[in-house]
């Protein structure tokens, strides 16, 4: 007799309900009944409202600022583990923190890792995302991570847009080689911005690494966060004769003046994913979900087949 596989249970944190439920329609199923307690002071508490006892889980939240995002996430693994889930998978389209990958100075922390323990520690069984800061990330990890690249959603995208003298680009050095990926697959060269910061999010000087007269760029990065970068690079490359700039990032955070920035510089357009939710309509910001990406590896993860054609550029 062949044994059925249960099917598992979706729960969201509430800022990224929306893409959870696309997520769950895709995979063709429904949200599970979380219901979460405030208290007066702000603290807050998440309960399950049905069992999941033995059951594969998946919890969806993008651990995007506020520190409330993260919260609810530990919150929520703690409350699976102590009602008995068997697996419980934390599927978090945006990574948060990860920019503190490293010491890049003394006496600052790596809260990179500090977030993979607490975690693990909360009680995940395995971790799945998309296009981390730094690839290393995934070895801060003791448990599974299925890292997915968002450039499964975007070359389609740039191939729609059937671009003669298409040419990629990164904005600073340290993607040149998510660049080059890119640059592998739409068979298109490479040039690169060299910056300067005088801070975070700061930039003091801005050059480019190769010939970008009579190319249509795009720009490609795995975050977007004040966009200063960007606009600043897609200016320069306007006026070293591009014939136009686009740029394609997994995440939009898009905080403090970035639509603004965006609004009034030379980016064509500016293509993101629902990673995190788009806070602001423009005309300039296209949104690719990532709904179906998730949903399919979701699906392969439960039924314990390869999803190794999502881990390719």
């Amino acid at each position: 007799m062949s044994h059925q596989v249960p099917e598992p249970k979706f729960f969201a944190c509430s800022d990224s309900r929306d893409l959870a439920e696309k997520i769950a329609k895709s995979y063709g199923t429904d949200l599970g009944n979380v219901h979460i307690s405030r208290y007066s002071d702000g603290e807050f508490q998440p309960s399950f409202e049905e069992s999941v006892r033995g059951a594969r889980i998946f919890l969806i939240g993008s651990t995007h600022p506020s520190t409330e995002n993260l919260m609810e996430m530990l919150l929520m693994l703690d409350a699976a583990k102590r009602a008995s889930a068997r697996h419980i998978t934390a599927v978090m389209p945006y990574f948060g923190w990860a920019r503190q990958d490293r010491k890049d100075k003394p006496r600052v922390p790596i809260a990179a890792k500090l977030i993979a323990k607490m975690l693990e520690t909360a009680g995940a069984t395995r971790i799945i995302t998309m296009d981390l800061h730094a690839d290393q990330i995934q070895g801060f990890f003791e448990k599974p991570v299925d890292h997915l690249f968002a450039s499964t959603l975007f070359l389609p995208y740039l191939k729609n847009l059937n671009l003669d003298n298409l040419m990629i680009a990164s904005p600073d050095m340290g993607g040149s080689k998510r660049a080059y990926a890119y640059s592998k697959a739409l068979e298109c060269d490479v040039v690169i911005c060299y910056k300067q910061r005088a801070k975070a999010n700061v930039i003091s000087h801005m050059e480019l690494i190769g010939e970008v007269e009579g190319k249509n760029v795009v720009l490609v990065d795995d975050m977007v966060d004040t966009a200063g970068t960007l606009t600043k690079a897609a200016d320069l490359m306007m006026e070293r004769g591009a014939l136009s700039v686009r740029a394609i990032t997994t995440h939009g955070l898009l905080s403090g003046d970035a639509y603004e920035k965006i609004e009034k510089s030379q980016l064509l357009e500016l293509i993101v994913t629902d990673s995190i939710p788009v806070r602001k309509q423009s005309d300039k910001v296209k949104v690719v979900s990532c709904c179906h990406l998730f949903a399919d590896v979701m699906h392969r993860v439960h039924h314990n087949t390869s999803i190794a054609s999502k881990f390719l550029m």
